[in-house]
């Protein structure tokens, strides 16, 4: 099934995130324990200091990350619903969305890695390639646009910015033969950002795209100006 791209906001500990449809991680019934399996798909981002993994649920409330911890090659995280109040409920809609998590120390993204995942009653693990020449966790970020492969051949794409004010796609297309463009709403001339400096990520479905190394995506709109942005 083709995914439909959808623009996350992110929290956590660098992290800042939008919220979460309450219950769709599966809830048991007064006096009995469910455990339902979280389908999951991963990729790298930041070279290496961030996993992007991706869960599905409302577009506009994703959970979050917390302290993530790291032995024996697996990545082990548990994901909190963030607050959700009146003013601001949850799209009941379901889709594929990004929880940005932090590479723990002793990660090295050239060694395939599991991650394992818990939220609430769910849980679930995926398989995650090594990928040769990335920075890795304990380097500093360069806060620049970052690309990575998801397990599902699909394609996470990372922004640095207001946390209120994420980019919105407008199109994206297949412009060569190993690149997309994708093209952002110009935003409004009156809107109010928050002075912050966070992550914001977004779930690209490539068109006629094959996944490999070589493909790039140019970033076009917004603050960007053609702004290339190889995939991980």
């Amino acid at each position: 099934m083709r995914r439909t791209t959808t623009l996350l906001t992110i929290t956590g500990s660098l992290l800042v995130a939008a919220g979460m449809l309450t219950g769709c991680a599966g809830e048991a019934a007064p006096g009995e324990t469910a455990v339902a399996d979280l389908q999951l798909d991963a990729g790298w981002v930041d070279s290496g200091r961030m996993i992007a993994v991706v869960t599905e649920g409302s577009s506009t409330c994703v959970p979050v990350a917390e302290t993530p911890a790291f032995a024996d090659g697996v990545v082990t995280v548990s994901f909190a619903d963030p607050a959700v109040d009146a003013e601001r409920p949850c799209t009941k809609d379901l889709v594929p969305r990004v929880t940005l998590v932090a590479a723990p120390e002793g990660v090295d993204p050239a060694q395939a890695t599991r991650v394992d995942v818990s939220y609430g009653n769910a849980s679930g693990s995926v398989e995650l390639p090594g990928a040769e020449g990335l920075a890795g966790s304990g380097t500093q970020t360069d806060f620049m646009p970052s690309a990575g492969w998801l397990t599902s051949g699909d394609i996470a794409l990372v922004t640095w910015g207001s946390s209120s004010c994420a980019p919105v796609v407008d199109t994206m297309k297949k412009t060569a033969d190993a690149e997309i463009t994708v093209t952002f709403q110009t935003p409004p001339a009156d809107r109010a950002c928050t002075m912050d400096m966070a992550p914001r990520a977004l779930i690209a479905s490539p068109e006629g795209v094959a996944e490999g190394a070589g493909v790039e995506l140019v970033l076009v709109g917004d603050t960007f100006d053609n702004t290339r942005v190889p995939v991980l």
